[in-house]
């Protein structure tokens, strides 16, 4: 019996020892924040700056460039300023943090930035082994490969052995690589970390094609000073759906950035818009509009979802920034990147464009 005994107390002291170890290594943890579980709370984070750091492009026509007038503007621009509209109340609490295709990942691992949106397409291995989360894409778009229209090129197949200008780091170059390479098409990539390069290598003739998402050879053939000179060729390389990333483990920032998200597309679907929402928060036609905009309904109270932050915040995203279709129009049509008949319609108008229910 006594051995019993002394088995039973061995035991309870090493499971109580083992509770000791767990409770100091999950302080240790979040102290250092290097534990499995992440404990960052960038949606805190931003709320104490008072500023959000958004990770963008700026030389990107349409999705992310600074203007004549030494400002941030563009698609994936808005989208930062609906995420500092939604937390912080004001679209302008945007500090932008230009990155290149190969040091945009780095930042955001080492808490540089916030959130992640420059035209990065969602892919299984940046999904997993980078730590990073995406939200729902806000483009869908797919590789192309632009020529001279003079060269005679008018498909993949008539370009063996050409030299292809391509930015480094970026899927962009894997699936170059995969189309020419399981076709035996012989070719010499020309790499470049930025676009500034790659542009001017391709104008002066270096190499032969440039390769990159539709829409951004759409919008550098729309700024040459004859785009007639220039044809994107027919074929799609690939499946690239372009979105914001933020860290993981970071729950709640995530959410707020995915509802945003979420929200712009559900205004484009119940016909708020930027001129019109404040007429429907006073009076919304029905519960999911009142659920949207954070107002109650037929004397209900609003709908509160818990995301830290006020239950009104896509009124102060739509009145500031727009829906979708707001954005969309304003900044990809004068490209040319039409939505109609694209994956980027509304999924009521046969794209993919869909948003979960707010309720």
């Amino acid at each position: 019996m006594i051995n019993y005994r002394i088995t039973f107390v061995a035991v309870a002291i090493s499971i109580f020892a083992v509770f000791l170890l767990s409770a100091c290594s999950d302080d240790d943890s979040s102290s250092s924040g290097t534990s499995a579980v992440s404990t960052s709370n960038t949606l805190q984070t931003v709320i104490d700056r008072g500023v959000l750091k958004c990770g963008v492009n700026d030389n990107l026509t349409g999705f992310g460039v600074v203007n004549s007038a030494g400002e941030f503007e563009g698609f994936d621009i808005d989208f930062c300023k609906a995420v500092a509209a939604a937390i912080l109340g004001d679209a302008s609490k945007v500090e932008y943090v230009p990155l290149t295709a190969s040091a945009r990942f780095e930042a955001l691992a080492a808490n540089e930035i916030d959130l992640l949106i420059r035209n990065t397409t969602w892919t299984a291995s940046r999904d997993r082994d980078l730590g990073n989360d995406f939200t729902a894409p806000t483009f869908y778009d797919g590789q192309g490969m632009m020529v001279k229209a003079a060269s005679g090129y008018d498909s993949i197949e008539s370009m063996s052995g050409t030299t292809i200008c391509v930015l480094q780091g970026t899927t962009t170059e894997l699936n170059l690589d995969d189309r020419f390479t399981s076709s035996g098409i012989p070719y010499t990539p020309l790499t470049f970390e930025t676009n500034d390069p790659l542009q001017a290598a391709y104008e002066e003739g270096r190499c032969d094609g440039w390769t990159t998402d539709k829409s951004g050879l759409a919008s550098k053939r729309a700024g040459f000073a004859n785009p007639n000179d220039h044809v994107v060729l027919a074929e799609t390389l690939s499946k690239e759906p372009l979105g914001p990333l933020t860290r993981d483990n970071d729950s709640e920032f995530y959410d707020v950035v995915q509802w945003v998200v979420f929200g712009m597309m559900q205004a484009e679907e119940s016909g708020i818009t930027s001129s019109n929402v404040s007429a429907m928060a006073a009076n919304p036609s029905d519960p999911g509009m009142a659920r949207l905009l954070g107002v109650g309904f037929d004397g209900g109270e609003p709908s509160d979802f818990s995301f830290g932050i006020s239950v009104d915040f896509m009124q102060k995203v739509i009145s500031q920034v727009g829906n979708y279709g707001e954005v969309y129009d304003r900044h990809l049509v004068p490209l040319g990147l039409t939505r109609e008949g694209s994956l980027n319609a509304l999924w009521t108008e046969g794209g993919l464009i869909y948003a979960p229910p707010f309720r």
